[in-house]
Parts: C-alpha cells; structure tokens; sequence
C-alpha cells in the first residue's frame, strides 16, 4: 500500500487576551519531552506564533489519524503550560496589536531581510499531504496530473476567511497571502524529471529564491524523502477532517501513477486558466461554483463528485472508500472551515470564533 505522511501547521493564542502568543519555541521544547513525541516530530515555523507537526510514514488512514491526535494533544498540553492554547486555522481570525517576531534561524532571518512585509503578513497556517513514489520520474509525472485537481482540493479545505479580526470575503485567504511569493501557485508541466531539476536549479541560481524549499508551489517533489507533496490546504479544524484529505491526495496520487503506467493522456489546461481556476476556489469554497479540470463552470458539488468518481478505484483498494466518501459527505451537508468560521462570526464574534477553533482543534 502506498504510505502517505502529514504536516500540520497551528497557532499558538494567548489563553486570557485572545491574541497571538509567540512562545513557539517554549512550546516546542515542552511538547518535546512528552514521552509519546519522538525527535523531529514538533518543528519550529517562520513565525514564533506558530508551531509544525508532522507524522511519522503511516500506511493507514487510521494511523495518520491516530499519530496527528496525539501530536495535537502533545502540542496542547505543552501550551497550556505556557498560558496558551494551540488552534488550526488557515488564517489568525482576530486582529493583532503588534507585529509577531520571526523566529531566530538563519533561514528566517535571510526571509526578512528579503521580504518584511511579506514575513510580517505570513502568518498561515497549511496542511501538507507527503506521498510516496516510486522514483522522481514518476514523481513529476503524479504532479503534471494533479495540476487540475489542485482549486477542487483547495474548494474543499478552504479554511481562513478571516484575516486581522474581519471576513475578506475569501474562503481561503490563505491561498491569496501566500501567492505572493517569488515562486508559487500551481507548478507547471513538465517534461520530466531532468526538465524539474533542470528549472529547479535555475530558479535558485537567480538567488531570488534561497534554495528549493522556497518553491512554493502547491504540490511539489520533496528534496528530503522520495514523496509527492500536497500543500494546497489550509489547515484543517478537526483531526477527521485532515483524515480525510489524506485519503483524497491518496487516492489523487494512486490515480496519476496508474493512469501513467496505462499511458493514458496528461491533462495540460492553460496556466491561465488554472490560475483563475484556483482563484475562484479561494474566493468562494464550496458556495457557488467551481471550475472542472475540464474547464467547465459547474455547481461546487458536481465537482467534488468529479473528484470521487475520479479516485474510486484507488480508494476501493486502499481501503478507504466507507471512510474517505462518508467524511466528503459530512462535508458537503455542513460546510468548510470557512463556513463554519464565518456562521460562529456571525453568531457570537470574533472571540467565538477563536473558542470554536481552539477546541476543535484537539477533538478527533
């Protein structure tokens, strides 16, 4: 079975003010002598408001599942220590007095030196689905037919609305404050891998970016470990809901690798097009309509449907169809992150929102 691997990126908020509490790496070293946390699983991230996890190789859904909970709960119970409560969201829902200071690597410094208002503005939050292939051809050939399949992902775990205390109007805005880098988006085609590396190499050679971690695509090959990397989402609310996503770039990936082996034609939409294809799942999620990888406008939930229709059979033999069809559904009667950040908006404030989240946050 082909094994997959999940980040998740939190918010670190001060438990009596509400706001951003940058004790990351107070965090981190609390959360790193919890006896059920291993060496490398809590990372520090660019801003010290934040903190990273990530699983161990799972071949089950229900490993990531179980690994992710017991991170959250990790990172939690080391934040309470320090008057803080972790939360996932894509975006920080309430408005913040003062900038948050950028932590002190090398890496981060050389990021603000580059580019300060971007790092003063980058505090989002992503999940990243790592899964394995067999080479980095094959790797490249997953990514040139995942390239439409990417705004649906997007629609779907659309989960940052808010941004400095009101609604952009944006389902993920997330999606918007991060294309601002040198080098982001959708990748595009490519030839092969020696094609990839070949661009790769010249990208970094202009020094505009640092290295080939700074290419922010939303999907790219992992220079660390032989995987695809997924990294379109906002961060999910609830342990179940990033499951879910686990299962779906599975099951995207499993596809791409067959429909390679059968010969079957790479999908090769106009950049164009895709770049207002994802901008239309940013702005409105699943309320609306969304563009199929065909081109087409169409009703959101046609699309997602497209997409199930598309993986069946990779989800059949993974396993993972009851699991992965049934938390689609729950998603499609009652919302995104988005939408249910802007109804307890709506309902009960900003505040609200903030409790909501947090709370989610280390429920399964």
């Amino acid at each position: 079975m082909t094994t997959v691997g999940v980040e998740e990126e939190y918010l670190l908020v001060d438990v009596a003010t509400r706001r951003l509490s940058p004790y990351g790496e107070k965090v981190r070293a609390a959360a790193g002598l919890e006896p059920f946390v291993a060496a490398g699983e809590i990372q520090l991230e660019l801003l010290q408001a934040q903190v990273e996890v990530a699983t161990p190789v799972c071949g089950s859904l229900e490993e990531v599942g179980g690994h992710l909970l017991r991170l959250r709960h990790a990172v939690a119970l080391a934040a309470e220590t320090h008057g803080c409560r972790i939360m996932a969201s894509g975006t920080a829902p309430m408005a913040q007095d003062s900038a948050v200071p950028v932590t002190d690597k090398a890496r981060y410094r050389a990021m603000l030196r580059q580019a300060p208002q971007l790092v003063a503005e980058q505090m989002v939050n992503g999940m990243h689905v790592h899964v394995a292939v067999p080479s980095r051809r094959t790797g490249v050939e997953v990514l040139n037919r995942l390239r439409p399949w990417l705004p649906t992902l997007t629609a779907m775990g659309a989960n940052s609305p808010l941004w400095d205390g009101h609604d952009t109007g944006f389902a993920s805005w997330r999606t918007i404050v991060f294309d601002r880098w040198p080098v982001s988006g959708i990748p595009p085609h490519f030839a092969d891998d020696t094609d990839y590396d070949l661009r790769m190499r010249r990208l970094v050679a202009t020094d505009v970016i640092a290295d080939s971690g700074q290419l922010y695509w939303q999907a790219r090959l992992c220079e660390r470990y032989p995987t695809v990397e997924v990294r379109c989402l906002d961060v999910q609310p609830r342990t179940d809901d990033a499951v879910m996503f686990a299962g779906l770039v599975r099951g995207l990936v499993e596809t791409a690798m067959r429909d390679a082996g059968a010969g079957r034609p790479v999908p090769d939409p106009d950049p164009e097009l895709l770049k207002a294809t994802m901008w239309q799942a940013a702005r409105h999620g699943l309320n609306g309509e969304l563009i199929d990888p065909a081109g087409r406008r169409c009703r959101a939930g046609d699309v997602v449907y497209q997409l199930l229709e598309h993986i069946a059979p990779a989800l059949e033999q993974a396993g993972d169809t009851r699991e992965v069809t049934g938390l689609v559904h729950r998603l499609m009667q009652h919302g995104t992150g988005a939408d249910r950040q802007r109804q307890i908006l709506a309902d009960g404030g900003p505040d609200a929102v903030i409790d909501m989240l947090t709370e989610a946050t280390v429920m399964p």
